[in-house]
């Protein structure tokens, strides 16, 4: 079984004194259903498990569940057997965004609290934009992604003792040995092959056939792109035309969204696609950077409105799709292709994964940076760049950013394939890997709470 840090997380709510129920949001394939059912079986003695998607194309039998006693009555007639007591029966909603209904009943569950809840499900963030009802206090919303390269490691046989070692060698700003560093960057370079989706990384595990992974991302790439049931077929087509345009503008110098593009048509502006960006978002098959206007703390004071650039929200998909089955073109760091954006991938996903809202900054005369992040130690924006060449330390853009005293910066971050871990002013240069153990402290980064 994966190892999954969500696991702790869920497993401390359930068995803690908490009132909310925990809502698990993500998107589909990342894993959610099977931690839950694996953390339920372990902790209770009954777990009931119940799929709105299938109810509502099946029995229908939680369409028109509005109370309490209805809820109690359709489980009744599905695992009556299993309904105990609260400290040794789970209740598992399962694809709860099937009947928005259900999340405004989950505050009456919760105050009822005659068993113990969990619920999961998909585009969780427009769902309860559109409920009529928000449970105020009553669930604890919390998203969950595909592996993060430390969970690989995990999953490729490393423990705790040797992730810990690196960890406190990142903490102390110093560097790997040669062959502890040729050895994660080998790791590295195989995640960005294999991606953090659950059913892929257990293909690789297993098999160690790329033409299998490969298969295997294509097929969840294809239901991303196709699942937007809600929507018309007009917006459909519009949400996939933005979905699949992703990888070619990771390719182009700025790697920003035009609006203009998505249709080709002149005069179309951000506020045109507002709904397309927000369910790609929501469900989380793309991951959102925005442009900065002013990068000084907190960022989001300055968030500009018309620029943005989006991610595939896995690494192994975007690599699918540039470079199919030829798995040397990354395993062997070619010079002739350049992985700058597949670099990128990486730290948003990562970043993201940690807590930490991204955003980018792009001035026309003064050039860019990567990345920015909100640093509440020292109440200053840190900016990233990445870098998947040997010209780490070339970086103009940057070197002007940190020099302005308007913003305050007091430290930032170029991550690349080198080995070394230096200083230079106020630019630290470290290793792509240890993106890993870049964590959001200072707030509750892993969970949004109502």
């Amino acid at each position: 079984m994966l190892f999954r840090k969500i696991e702790s997380l869920i497993e401390d709510h359930l068995q803690s004194d908490s009132k909310k129920i925990l809502l698990i949001d993500g998107a589909r394939q990342v894993g959610k259903t099977y931690i839950i059912r694996h953390v339920g079986h372990k902790l209770f003695e009954n777990f009931i498990e119940i799929n709105m998607v299938e109810d509502s194309i099946g029995p229908r039998l939680f369409a028109e569940t509005k109370t309490v006693e209805d809820f109690y009555l359709q489980v009744s007639m599905l695992e009556g057997s299993k309904m105990k007591q609260k400290d040794n029966t789970l209740i598992f909603i399962d694809e709860i965004q099937a009947y928005p209904h259900l999340l405004t009943l989950l505050k009456f569950l919760s105050q009822d609290d005659r068993f113990t809840y969990i619920a999961s499900g998909s585009l969780l963030g427009v769902t309860l934009s559109q409920t009529t009802s928000i449970p105020m206090g009553s669930i604890r919303k919390v998203r969950m992604f595909p592996l993060d390269f430390e969970e690989f490691l995990y999953a490729n046989g490393l423990n705790e003792f040797a992730i810990s070692a690196v960890r406190k060698k990142f903490e102390r700003l110093e560097a790997l040995d040669g062959p502890t560093h040729n050895k994660m960057m080998d790791y590295f370079r195989k995640y960005l092959l294999v991606g953090g989706l659950p059913d892929a990384v257990n293909s690789y595990l297993e098999n160690h056939n790329i033409q299998l992974v490969r298969e295997i991302q294509q097929e969840i790439h294809d239901y991303y792109a196709a699942d937007a049931s809600k929507y018309d077929e007009e917006r459909k087509l519009k949400i996939r035309r933005i979905y699949d345009l992703i990888p070619s503008n990771m390719e182009n110098k700025k790697k920003r969204v035009v609006a203009q593009s998505i249709e080709d048509k002149k005069g179309k502006t951000f506020a045109d696609y507002q709904d397309e960006f927000e369910y790609l978002i929501s469900a989380g098959i793309a991951l959102n950077v925005q442009a900065i206007s002013n990068p000084v703390f907190p960022l989001v004071e300055s968030t500009g409105k018309n620029l943005l650039k989006l991610y595939l929200n896995d690494v192994g998909i975007l690599t699918g799709i540039l470079y199919g089955n030829n798995i040397r073109a990354v395993l062997d760091d070619e010079a002739s292709i350049n992985l700058g954006s597949v670099y990128e991938s990486v730290v948003a996903s990562e970043l993201i994964a940690h807590g930490y809202e991204l955003f980018y900054y792009d001035n026309r005369h003064k050039g860019e940076v990567d990345f920015l992040i909100d640093d509440y130690a020292t109440l200053s924006a840190v900016p990233i760049e990445v870098k998947s060449g040997k010209d780490y330390t070339i970086h103009s853009a940057l070197n002007n950013f940190v020099k302005n005293e308007d913003y305050h910066i007091q430290k930032a971050f170029v991550v690349s394939n080198e080995r070394t871990v230096s200083t230079k002013g106020k630019i630290i240069y470290i290793p792509i890997y240890y993106i890993m153990f870049f964590q959001h402290g200072l707030k509750d980064s892993e969970a949004m709470q109502f």
